[in-house]
């Protein structure tokens, strides 16, 4: 059997369509047109004696697995990504920009309420009423009635764009949101890398600080026996001691830096990390890492995470312009209700039940003491400061990125040169420690051959270092990564009014 909807319940959906229609016409706004501007910065990296030649400088994305090519590296990167307590914190701020522009945007659409009442009269003057329920009185008689409206209250009808420009600025700040996220997992990735490193060159520097105080624990015993034996002064035995004591107060140091390296390290990845995941030494760490190949000019920093926050960040300020115009305007508000009323539930859903009101206002700034103008002074106040922050960013970004290949340019000339030193460091202290064993030298020679050695093997350590965490700078101040996720498509584009 087929039931026939009545009459009334179609004319219950006219003021519901009606609204959301004006709602759909409401499409533009007042906000000023905004390209993006212009990077303040020149088009190409810098040249010269510092810089790597033009066809290795450019940086085009890549992901951090490409850099990071270390699998135990690797693995304790995916658990900072998946228990770093800042990323779980930039995570919460994108739910919360995403819950804020949905609030934003449903204020451009009507919201429709529906409710029901039953009333009750009971008593000889009909006195006495009771939503759902009944009251009692003296004699007389009850009558009941029934109601169901659904309508519209205090909708605004967004002529002027006012809602639609805060609507964009909120879908505007939750791309900015997104984007500051990527950026903290960006930084995040560098940072445990750096920390790696720094524990693998802490390591190093420890075994090297070991070796050097058992070689000059020799020179001590050699030099003790020749003052025993009446053919060495105490001053050499005095001299030995102090390269012996000062290899044993770096080791200690060091043991201490490695210790918080490791707590460092463990407080970013969010757990401990196993000891099998930590390097032992700088060997065969740097070599894990890659180099970045060549591609892109300058313009690839507007990719970076940071500034596209500020790109979002200054579209969001325009927006807001959009909404401080139109509070110049009339507001208008619309009330709108429809429902059913009748005295018997068998008749509440026939024709003859059907009732309906509409109540539009407006209302128009005529004195306002220059509010309004105040408020659409400092949105145009607000643009220009991100605008310049915008600027800022793609000029803070081009210059990590020349350091860093100011950096990369010479850091293998600087390399070759620690390791010819340290060569060099290394033979002649094997020809002092020969010449003194025959008596031909004094044991200050020695001694300055041993010191010379271990500042430059320290010295090697530390440019071995820096060139791997120069790998690092180019990765971060890159700014892309394949791997993270892609924010979401931009709304498209509103008409604009000039500004």
């Amino acid at each position: 059997m087929i039931r026939r909807l009545p009459p009334a319940l179609p004319a219950l959906a006219f003021p519901a369509l009606a609204l959301s229609a004006l709602a759909l016409l409401a499409g533009c706004t007042m906000a000023p047109d905004m390209p993006r501007p212009a990077p303040a910065i020149p088009q190409g990296w810098p040249a010269g004696d510092a810089y790597l030649r033009r066809s290795e400088a450019g940086l085009p994305s890549v992901t951090y697995r490409d850099v990071f090519r270390d699998p135990k590296l690797q693995a304790i990167i995916d658990r900072a990504i998946a228990n770093n307590q800042d990323l779980r914190a930039a995570l919460a701020n994108v739910a919360s920009a995403r819950a804020q522009y949905r609030v934003a945007h449903a204020g451009i659409f009507p919201g429709i309420d529906a409710s029901g009442r039953i009333s009750v009269n009971h008593g000889a003057n009909g006195g006495g009423s009771l939503n759902g329920g009944a009251s009692g009185g003296g004699g007389g008689d009850t009558n009941t009635s029934y109601s169901l409206e659904g309508g519209v209250t205090a909708f605004e009808v967004d002529l002027f764009g006012r809602l639609q420009s805060l609507s964009n600025a909120a879908f505007d700040e939750y791309l900015g949101t997104e984007a500051a996220l990527r950026a903290a997992r960006l930084t995040l990735v560098a940072e445990v890398a750096n920390l790696y490193l720094q524990l693998a060159a802490d390591r190093t520097l420890l075994a090297i600080a070991r070796d050097t105080e058992a070689s000059a624990l020799r020179s001590v015993e050699l030099t003790r026996a020749r003052l025993q034996g009446g053919i060495a002064p105490r001053t050499d035995l005095r001299q030995a001691e102090t390269i012996l004591a000062q290899a044993r107060s770096d080791a200690a140091q060091l043991t201490t830096a490695i210790a918080q390296d490791r707590n460092a390290l463990e407080l970013l990845v969010g757990a401990p990390v196993a000891d099998d995941l930590l390097p032992a030494a700088l060997d065969g760490t740097e070599d894990q890492l890659a180099e970045l190949p060549p591609g892109l000019d300058s313009g690839i920093l507007l990719r970076r995470p940071d500034v596209v926050q500020a790109e979002y960040r200054l579209y969001a300020a325009n927006a807001r312009i959009g909404a401080a115009r139109a509070a110049f305007f009339p507001r208008i508000s619309l009330t709108a209700l429809a429902g059913l009323a009748s005295t018997a539930l068998a008749d509440l859903f026939t024709g003859d039940a059907f009732t309906w009101s509409v109540q539009p206002s407006a209302t128009l700034p005529i004195f306002d003491w220059g509010a309004n103008a105040g408020n659409l002074a400092d949105a145009r106040a607000q643009r220009d400061l991100a605008l310049a922050n915008y600027q800022k960013a793609i000029q803070t970004a081009f210059r990590e990125v020349a350091d860093a290949l100011a950096r990369r340019g010479t850091i293998d000339s600087q390399l070759g040169s620690d390791r010819a030193l340290e060569e060099a460091a290394r033979d002649s202290l094997y020809l002092g420690t020969e010449r003194y064993r025959g008596g031909i030298d004094s044991y200050l020679n020695l001694l300055d051959a041993q010191r010379t050695l271990y500042s430059a093997r320290r010295t090697l350590a530390a440019t071995r270092l820096a060139r791997a965490q120069n790998l690092v700078a180019l990765y971060q101040t890159l700014g892309g990564d394949e791997l993270m996720e892609q924010p979401p498509s931009p709304r498209p584009p509103l008409p604009r009014a000039a500004d």
